[in-house]
């Protein structure tokens, strides 16, 4: 989780070294975020399923191994297009380790632990928005944007050696690979993905994503052996969770490239400045994480799902109203303390709605859910931002430094740049701050009220002795 993490803080903290010394456009810029996210989460699924099948450490492992393989290869990169390749096949290794890290919590720990284990899960990936920002921006300030992908390559080491050491080996029930449900859930997630990055109406892709989304379906009902066994989305809890998180994750999974950009553009931070202005976000999250796994011992998911819901949408709204970095620091911190108390209960909420011989797809389709809502987030919100940016910058200005901030700042245009990104980056929060809204009104209509039950004290998790 910590090298997931690192990485996209940290090239989020790297686009305007991106657009200044690579010479990435726009179009660049959003493929280097886009490209790793179209692979990740088309594979998600797959990935899952195979962790369950094959072994969940095993998986992990491999992962661990391609990601710091592309990592070294994003460092090499001269041009965009291969930033761009080296993030996609880091997807596919991110892919393998996401589902991995969540199902091996569910399958090691017995459920009275579980949760402060996801809790920790979650605390681990604040402390990688800590770690990430601050290392990388001490790269970017002293040495190339490529060497932000340097930090992923020892963390990932790291990471094989602690798994062949520390962790058991865990696996689902032993059923044959399902080569259809696979294919089909890769060309759906796939499809899916690109037509939200894209923004466009590709009817192809369109009529593709949803006939295989179809067939995945029709398929995985009558599979005797399906990849994802979908009567969990008879469970109320799993399917009101999973929408809730969706809408969440859409509204604040462009929050980072915002700041980042704001921070150095318009109030003219340096690179480790900016990360470590970034710093009490992480740290509210990592405390509140803590008190909202406490705190879901005694009170029901649905109530800690919703309020923290609400504690983000008025994150946003001091975001949308304030321009100087005390606003944005008041922001960061009610931010942490919203996620803290949604996060932890979403996620168990969701894994407790899951067998346990399916942890590895369960975790999975959480991961899907987080990635589809990042993608729509950053294809939408990014265009809307577009916009706002264009319509509020000069007409008598050339037509380039119109359309983004690192460009206008390139052709001097600098002071009316940061007028129209601070105007693009308040439409922004507002949009963020509905959705923060809409998702605490669908988890209080769908959500059960269930007060936390102890587990039985005898209660084991089997696992394979290795």
């Amino acid at each position: 989780m910590l090298v997931l993490m690192i990485d996209g803080t940290i090239l989020n903290l790297a686009i305007p070294s991106l657009i200044t010394e690579l010479g990435a456009t726009p179009a660049d810029i959003q493929w280097i975020l886009d490209a790793y996210v179209l692979v990740f989460a088309g594979l998600l699924l797959t990935a899952g399923s195979l962790s369950d099948r094959f072994g969940r450490r095993r998986v992990l492992i491999i992962g661990l191994a391609v990601f710091g393989a592309a990592s070294l290869a994003a460092v090499l990169a001269t041009e965009p297009w291969q930033v761009v390749a080296a993030r996609a096949a880091m997807g596919v290794g991110g892919s393998l380790i996401m589902p991995s890290t969540l199902s091996i919590l569910m399958t090691t720990f017995a459920e009275d632990e579980r949760r402060t284990a996801m809790a920790a899960w979650a605390t681990v990936s604040m402390v990688g928005i800590v770690a990430g920002p601050t290392l990388g921006g001490f790269l970017l300030e002293h040495y190339w944007w490529g060497s932000v992908f340097l930090l992923n390559i020892p963390v990932a080491a790291l990471a094989i050696a602690a798994a062949l050491v520390l962790m058991p080996e865990t696996t689902g029930e032993q059923r044959p690979v399902d080569i259809i449900g696979v294919t089909l859930s890769i060309l759906a997630l796939g499809a899916t993905v690109f037509v939200i990055i894209e923004r466009e109406w590709n009817i192809a892709m369109i009529a593709l994503a949803i006939a295989a989304a179809l067939g995945f379906v029709v398929w995985e009902a009558r599979s005797d052996h399906p990849m994802l066994p979908l009567g969990v989305f008879a469970h109320r809890d799993f399917t009101g969770t999973a929408l809730t998180l969706l809408l969440m994750v859409f509204g604040m999974g462009a929050v980072m490239l915002i700041l980042t950009q704001y921070l150095q553009f318009v109030l003219g931070y340096s690179p480790m400045r900016a990360g470590l202005a970034l710093l009490p976000y992480a740290i509210a999250a990592a405390i509140c994480n803590g008190l909202g796994a406490t705190l879901g011992k005694k009170i029901s998911n649905k109530a800690l799902i919703v309020s923290g819901l609400l504690v983000m949408a008025a994150a946003f709204a001091v975001l949308a109203i304030g321009e100087s970095y005390p606003w944005i620091l008041a922001s960061m911190l009610i931010m942490g303390a919203g996620g803290g108390l949604a996060g932890p209960a979403a996620y168990a909420s969701i894994m407790n709605a899951i067998p346990l011989e399916h942890a590895g797809v369960g975790s999975a389709m959480n991961d899907t859910l987080q990635q589809v809502g990042m993608a729509i987030s950053i294809a939408v919100l990014g265009s809307v931002l577009a916009g706002v940016f264009t319509d509020n910058m000069p007409t008598d200005i050339p037509s380039a430094a119109r359309e983004s901030i690192g460009a206008a700042f390139a052709l001097g245009y600098m002071e009316p740049a940061k007028e129209a990104f601070t105007a693009a980056m308040s439409a922004g929060a507002w949009i963020s701050a509905g959705f923060s809204v809409a998702a605490a009104l669908l988890g209080l209509a769908l959500l059960r009220t269930r007060r936390p039950e102890p587990a039985p004290a005898d209660e084991e998790v089997e696992i394979e002795a290795v």
